[in-house]
């Protein structure tokens, strides 16, 4: 394939004299996943929200490679073609999982909800897909009627990865997808994570301040630094030989710490 599945040229965001980022171009691949890692306020998030078309930003360029029409620029969508390719071909995995449910209603009713976005209406087809689904995330379907607010932390992060990846998306981004939760159950998602990526082909971003995140989830990887990238390249080049000064010293700090 010579034609990436995204394609971000010259992104930047400014929020009066504040640098959100500047000038960041890349290319994302089908079954690509690239992280974004830097320190709090180094632009990774900012980024992550100009790219998932959350954000506009002040320059630069977003395109999509869709089904049907090739590489369009994101923004010059209308907005409810842009919010159906969010319910379709994008995902979007919020560091609190509660940003990304509906906590009213049930477990089961969030993962459905969405393939009901797309069209479905039948409701034993749902329900079975639901099912599948929250065996997938290791979820167990009796609890499909359980309102979310009774899982657990680490639980309701997988209900948010289900209700994502029901619609089998091609993209997905993730904002700190580990970071609320305590270290047994991180390594536990991010096994999860890894498998679905490579069973799905599925293409992602992963903000992430965490370099064992990149490490282990991330075919790339890109360091920011005050709202510019100051290094990327495969993610286990950057971290066994880091070049830039501040890489280097985000990953010696790992190592002492």
């Amino acid at each position: 394939m010579t034609t990436p599945l995204l394609r971000v040229d010259g992104v930047s965001k400014r929020y009066a004299a504040h640098v959100g980022c500047l000038d960041v171009g890349f290319d994302l691949w089908p079954g690509e996943v690239i992280a974004i890692a830097g320190e709090s306020g180094s632009g990774k998030t900012t980024l992550l929200n100009c790219v998932s078309g959350r954000l506009l930003p002040d320059a630069g360029c977003i395109e999509f490679n869709t089904r049907h029409e090739g590489l369009q620029d994101i923004y010059r969508m209308s907005e409810p073609r842009r919010r159906l390719l969010a319910r379709t071909d994008w995902g979007y995995v919020h560091q609190n999982p509660r940003d990304g449910l509906r906590i009213g209603v049930s477990a089961g009713a969030n993962v459905g909800e969405r393939l009901m976005a797309v069209g479905a209406r039948h409701y034993g087809r749902i329900r079975d897909t639901t099912c599948d689904w929250m065996n997938k995330v290791e979820l167990d379907p009796l609890r499909i009627n359980d309102l979310p607010a009774t899982f657990s932390g680490g639980m309701q992060q997988r209900l948010q990865i289900a209700r994502n990846l029901v619609t089998h998306p091609r993209l997905m981004f993730m904002d700190e997808p580990t970071a609320s939760l305590d270290v047994s159950v991180q390594a536990r998602l991010l096994d999860l994570l890894r498998g679905l990526t490579r069973e799905l082909g599925l293409a992602a971003i992963v903000v992430t301040h965490d370099l064992a995140v990149a490490r282990l989830l991330t075919h790339r990887l890109m360091i920011m630094k005050e709202g510019r990238v100051v290094e990327s390249g495969l993610t286990d080049q950057v971290l066994d030989d880091p070049q830039h000064p501040y890489t280097q010293l985000l990953v010696s700090s790992v190592l002492q710490a």
